[in-house]
C-alpha cells in the first residue's frame, strides 16, 4: 500500500524500490561477500645484505636490535629516492637535448659551430700557402745546378727529392684504389634496403600477391623504435648542484674531479 501513498516521492515517479535493490544485489552479486587484499609487500633492496648492513651502522650506536619492518621501509625509501632522482636527471637530459632553431618564438643570435669552422678554413688555407711556398723554394733548389753547393743546398734537394717521391707514391695509391673501385664495380642494394621491403606489411602483401613464395621471406615488420634518453654525468652534476642535500656532498666533489 505504499505505492499508492500519494506522498511517496519514489511511486510518483514510477519507480519501485524493491525492484531496484533486487536488480542491484543481482548485478553485484560476485562482489558481496568478497574480501580484498593488498598484495605481497616485495622490498626493492635484498633483505638479507640490507639487514647485515643496518645492523652494522647501528653497533656503532649502540643498537643490537633491528626490526624487518625496518629493513622493509629503508627498501622503500631508497625505492623510491632513486625514482625521484631518475625522474629528475632524466628531465635536466630532455632540457638539454632539446632544440630551439626550429622555434618560431626564439631567433639565432650567434653561431659558434660556423665561426668554428671559418677559423678552421683559415688555418687550412694558410697551412696549403705555406706548403705551396715551401714547395717553389724546394723546386729551385732541386733544379739548381751550381757546382759549389753548401749543406744548406744539399739538405733542400734531398727534401725536394723525397717530397716528388711521395707525391709519386700518393699518385700510385689513388690510381689503385679507383682501379680496384672499378674492378668491385657498384654496391648492390641489400634486400633489406629495397624500397618494396621498406613500406608497409599490408601495402607490401597487396603489391606482391603470389610473390612473395618467389623471394623466400616475407617483408620485415617494423616496429616503432623506443626513443632513448642517455644520461651523462654532466647532467648528473648539475642534478646534484640544484639539490639542497647534495650540493655540498663528498660525491659531488668527486664527480667533479673526474
Amino acid at each position: 500500500r505504499d505505492d499508492d501513498d500519494i506522498n511517496d516521492v519514489t511511486s510518483m515517479a514510477g519507480v519501485n524500490l524493491n525492484e531496484e535493490s533486487a536488480r542491484i544485489m543481482a548485478t553485484n552479486s560476485d562482489l558481496v561477500g568478497t574480501q580484498i587484499q593488498s598484495c605481497k609487500d616485495e622490498p626493492f633492496l635484498a633483505a638479507i645484505p640490507l639487514h647485515k648492513r643496518i645492523l652494522e651502522m647501528a653497533k656503532k650506536l649502540g643498537i643490537t636490535d633491528v626490526p624487518a619492518e625496518v629493513v622493509t621501509f629503508i627498501s622503500h625509501a631508497t625505492q623510491n629516492r632513486l625514482r625521484t632522482v631518475i625522474e629528475k636527471v632524466t628531465v635536466i637530459t630532455q632540457h638539454r637535448m632539446e632544440s630551439y632553431k626550429d622555434d618560431e618564438w626564439y631567433e639565432q643570435a650567434t653561431d659558434v659551430r660556423s665561426q668554428l669552422k671559418f677559423f678552421e678554413q683559415l688555418e687550412r688555407l694558410e697551412k696549403q700557402r705555406k706548403d705551396e711556398q715551401e714547395r717553389e723554394i724546394l723546386l729551385k733548389a732541386a733544379k739548381s745546378r751550381s757546382r759549389q753547393e753548401d749543406p744548406e743546398q744539399a739538405r733542400l734537394k734531398q727534401k725536394a727529392k723525397e717530397m716528388q717521391q711521395q707525391e709519386l707514391a700518393q699518385m700510385r695509391q689513388r690510381d689503385a684504389n679507383l682501379t680496384a673501385l672499378a674492378a668491385i664495380g657498384p654496391r648492390k642494394k641489400r634486400k633489406l634496403d629495397a624500397p618494396g621491403l621498406l613500406a608497409g606489411g599490408g601495402e607490401g602483401a597487396g603489391l606482391c600477391g603470389g610473390s612473395q613464395a618467389g623471394l623466400g621471406t616475407a617483408s620485415p615488420r617494423q616496429y616503432p623504435r623506443q626513443k632513448i634518453t642517455r644520461v651523462n654525468l654532466r647532467d648528473f652534476i648539475f642534478y646534484m648542484e640544484q639539490e639542497r642535500q647534495m650540493s655540498r656532498s663528498l660525491l659531488l666533489y668527486r664527480a667533479l674531479l673526474k
